[in-house]
């Protein structure tokens, strides 16, 4: 819910109590009609006839009320259209009743009813005001921020003086030609008596003519623009942006004291907080209810006539306001001859008038003076680079064509490089860590085969069981036994190669003996095959080493694939559609900013003498809290964003004082800050 509605929503709430605690319900069936109308006539055909209009009348009524009501409608705030056709049915139901035949005209019943309506419609055309004044306002700010930027620095004078230089240019070209033109319709006119000369004249020197005139005219203007060339054109560009801005913000203090205006004084019911009517509304309610509905309708009239004139200051502007309403014999009282159905009628029209011709006005020359006083158009903004893409739109043509087979073949280059890495870097790896997870024999990670080191170690073992056997001398001088040969096997497995050790050292004493027996070269070869399975066993533990941390080389695999796949997806994210992050430090930013807004407001506005905001800085302070709000709806969760408009409310109660509503804002700060940061 917006501001408006959840303003209007109250109003709504309030006519209703009004018109349950005044009176009873309106019939919904003849049974249910008065006793007072059965008296006026005793004839029975008469009193059914009577009945018949009256309740025909009456679902009438009460079916366009239950299209005016807030609650019971599809959308809280109504269009401009849609409360117009009520109206108008209303306007129709009553001149029905007034030239039937039987000259019956409104019960009692049935002009409270056409009341209630127009209290209803006049609640609605109250909202779509207020929006229409909101959603005018707010733009303002941003074109002042314009401005500022504008005047901030000699580089964007600079680019707005280039900008706006072709208009300029048209502005003066067509200021000599109407010169030039006037000048040429006065000689015409003062040669009236030389007719048949002018027509002899040939067309040439009727040209000659116009174009010493245009000599003349652009000599003049010359001459009355000597003293804007003592300046410089980023001086003049400057003046401009001041008296635009200037307008502007007249026009944005304007529009937030009407709002404010109306927030403020506008369909304000004698009702209490818990919804029960004061004794003082009680005994005259009638008359309340409609003077404020009947003011209410003036007071929006007035606003939406005066408001978008910017030679009255906001002051003026007020003042004016309430001297015309309180002038309007017709908001004000009531002729004792005036029946109630004829006062809600002429309301009626006066809402109808509202709707049809000021709503309409006041947003069409509201959007005149901003278009006229705002930023230029996007077509003055870019109509340089758009002029130098479109002069260079032939040679970029040109060039994609003559290079068309090249850049075919980037895009199928760079198209399959992606595919391969894809599948290289991530499919593959992908599939192996599942393998490794799935226990796959396949995806094993291993340096040597299992049955290497089996075999070189059972070779290792013949060899120093079969050099044992050949060199007794070597284990005590006898001939090895069959347990002498198992326990030598045993010691073999255990990397015992004592046998032919002692023989590979006693070799070494006579070597070139030991070489031609063969024994020593015989045992540096055992001593060769003993060193290579030490290493397959170094490798073999190598080996279990991997396969434990198997998985965890599978991801080292697939990292450098990943991390690629995450940081080109991260920055393509930041060129197409990356802003999500920045947005959304940008929303944090625009709620800290808008609450510095709000504050500076709050802290810089001048107090009335009740201690409460004046209409302006009402006006311009519900322009922040509508932003604050819609900002903080998409930043805040549900739950707190309901908390959050408790304390909006209390923002914006003007009636607790400017002092609160300083502390109510410093509460939002502090309360709301995980959400700012």
């Amino acid at each position: 819910m917006s501001l408006v509605i959840d303003h209007l929503s109250p109003v709504d709430g309030q006519l209703d109590r009004l018109q349950l605690s005044k009176q009873p319900s309106a019939p919904s069936s003849p049974e249910l009609y008065s006793a007072s109308d059965e008296a006026r006539d005793h004839s029975p055909g008469a009193r059914a006839s009577e009945r018949g209009i009256d309740l025909a009348r009456v679902l009438k009524l009460q079916a366009a009320i239950k299209i005016l009501s807030t609650a019971s409608s599809s959308s809280a705030l109504l269009s401009s259209e849609t409360i117009l056709a009520t109206l108008e049915q209303a306007q129709a139901l009553q001149i029905s009743a007034c030239s039937s035949e039987e000259h019956i005209g409104y019960t009692t019943q049935e002009q409270e009813l056409h009341w209630f309506l127009v209290s209803k419609a006049a609640t609605q055309t109250y909202g779509l005001i207020l929006n229409v004044l909101l959603e005018q306002t707010l733009p303002l700010s941003s074109d002042v921020g314009y401005w500022n930027e504008i005047l901030s620095s000699n580089r964007f004078t600079g680019l707005y003086t280039i900008q706006t230089s072709p208009l300029r240019l048209w502005s003066w070209a067509n200021d000599i030609y109407n010169d030039a033109w006037q000048r040429l319709q006065s000689i015409r006119s003062a040669g009236d008596s030389g007719k048949e000369e002018k027509k002899e004249r040939s067309i040439s020197d009727r040209w000659r003519q116009f174009y010493g005139l245009i000599k003349d005219s652009v000599r003049d203007r010359s001459l009355a623009d000597m003293q804007s060339k003592f300046l410089s054109p980023l001086t003049m560009s400057r003046m401009e942006a001041r008296s635009k801005r200037k307008h502007l913000k007249k026009l944005r203090e304007m529009s937030a004291s009407g709002l404010g205006i109306l927030m403020d004084e506008g369909m304000i019911f004698d009702v209490d907080d818990e919804g029960s009517v004061s004794s003082k509304s009680r005994s005259n309610s009638q008359e309340e209810w409609r003077s404020v509905v009947s003011k209410s309708v003036s007071l929006m009239e007035t606003v939406l006539g005066n408001i978008t004139v910017l030679e009255l200051g906001a002051g003026e502007f007020e003042e004016t306001v309430f001297m015309s309403v309180d002038d309007d014999s017709e908001s004000t009282q009531h002729g004792a001859e005036d029946q109630p159905s004829s006062q809600a009628a002429r309301l009626g029209y006066r809402l109808q008038h509202i709707l049809r011709f000021h709503i309409p006005g006041h947003i069409a020359t509201s959007r005149g003076l901003a278009i006229e006083y705002g930023r230029p158009s996007r077509l003055v903004r870019y109509w340089l680079p758009g002029l130098a893409l479109f002069l260079s739109s032939g040679t970029l043509l040109r060039v994609f064509v003559n290079r068309k087979a090249e850049i075919i073949t980037w895009i199928c280059d760079f198209g399959d490089t992606t595919i391969d890495f894809w599948n290289n870097w991530v499919v593959e790896p992908m599939k192996k860590v599942i393998g490794t997870i799935r226990h796959d024999k396949d995806s094993e990670i291993a340096i040597m085969s299992k049955e290497s080191l089996q075999g070189d170690r059972a070779s290792l073992e013949r060899m120093v069981v079969d050099f044992a056997i050949d060199n007794p001398s070597t284990s005590g001088g006898a001939r090895l036994t069959d347990a002498e040969i198992v326990d030598v096997r045993a010691k073999v497995r255990e990397g015992d190669l004592t046998p032919v050790l002692r023989a590979y050292e006693k070799d070494l004493r006579r070597p070139f003996m030991g070489t031609l027996r063969g024994d020593l070269i015989r045992a540096l070869l055992i001593q060769i095959q003993k060193t290579k399975v030490d290493v397959e066993v170094a490798v073999g533990g190598i080996d279990n080493l991997l396969k434990s941390q198997e998985l965890v080389f599978g991801f080292v695999g697939l990292t450098p694939g990943i991390l690629v796949c995450i940081a080109v997806s991260r920055w393509l994210s930041g060129v197409f559609a990356g802003r999500r992050g920045r947005i959304q430090g940008g929303k944090q930013g625009s709620l800290i900013r808008t609450l510095r807004n709000i504050d500076r407001i709050l802290i810089g506005s001048t107090p009335t003498d009740n201690g409460m905001l004046s209409y302006n800085n009402h006006g311009m302070l519900l322009c922040e809290v509508h932003v604050l709000r819609e900002r903080a709806r998409r930043i805040l969760p549900g739950e707190i964003f309901n908390e959050f408009l408790e304390e909006v409310n209390d923002l914006v109660d003007l009636r607790t004082g400017i002092e609160r509503q300083i502390r109510v804002a410093e509460r939002i700060r502090w309360a709301y800050s995980k959400w700012l940061r």
